[in-house]
């Protein structure tokens, strides 16, 4: 078992929190546009934004975490793509990590305006840094801008892991869902 990323492919942290966060990111967007949805009578008025709040403050710092591992860790090589290709690979990867920080910090923002901490499932609670009512319904419309720009980046990812997978016939795909090619 690999645990650092190499040239030949990714370790498994790697490719854990990959797929966690691939999976909470896509699970936070349609949780989020199913609460936005409840009345104040329904009984996941309050449980659904306090799950999406506690998971967004976890992703926040798996985020942190994955950025850290991945500026300490040799990335995989590229050669299987062409030119314009590593170009747009770079663009969309090292996108993510700003788009996915603002999206998250907004998120914070909007919970945190009227000044109350988020309880992260009562195990820990992260305070308001900025207490300013105002900001709620702004911080609100640039999170679900974000959120929108994030599933667009997300399904562009999406189809061009499984083009280079089924048309170019790659392990691009493979390195992510397995790891490096066993000798």
């Amino acid at each position: 078992m690999q645990i650092r990323d190499t040239a030949a492919g990714y370790g498994l942290p790697t490719r854990a929190v990959h797929w966690i966060m691939a999976v909470a990111i896509i699970g936070m967007y349609v949780l989020g546009l199913w609460m936005v949805e409840l009345n104040y009578y329904s009984p996941y008025y309050q449980s659904a934004p306090n799950l999406h709040r506690s998971v967004g403050i976890l992703l926040l710092i798996l985020l942190t975490i994955r950025l850290g591992w991945r500026l300490a860790n040799t990335h995989p090589a590229d050669d299987e793509l062409s030119p314009i290709e590593r170009w747009g690979s770079k663009i969309v990867h090292w996108g993510f990590y700003p788009l996915l920080f603002a999206l998250m910090v907004s998120g914070y923002l909007m919970s945190t305006a009227d000044g109350r901490p988020v309880e992260v499932f009562d195990w820990f609670s992260v305070p308001a840094i900025i207490e300013d009512k105002g900001m709620e319904k702004t911080a609100g419309e640039i999170h679900e801008t974000l959120a929108d720009i994030t599933m667009i980046v997300v399904l562009l990812h999406v189809i061009a892991a499984l083009k280079h997978h089924f048309f170019d016939r790659t392990r691009i795909l493979t390195r992510m869902l397995s790891g490096p090619k066993k000798n």
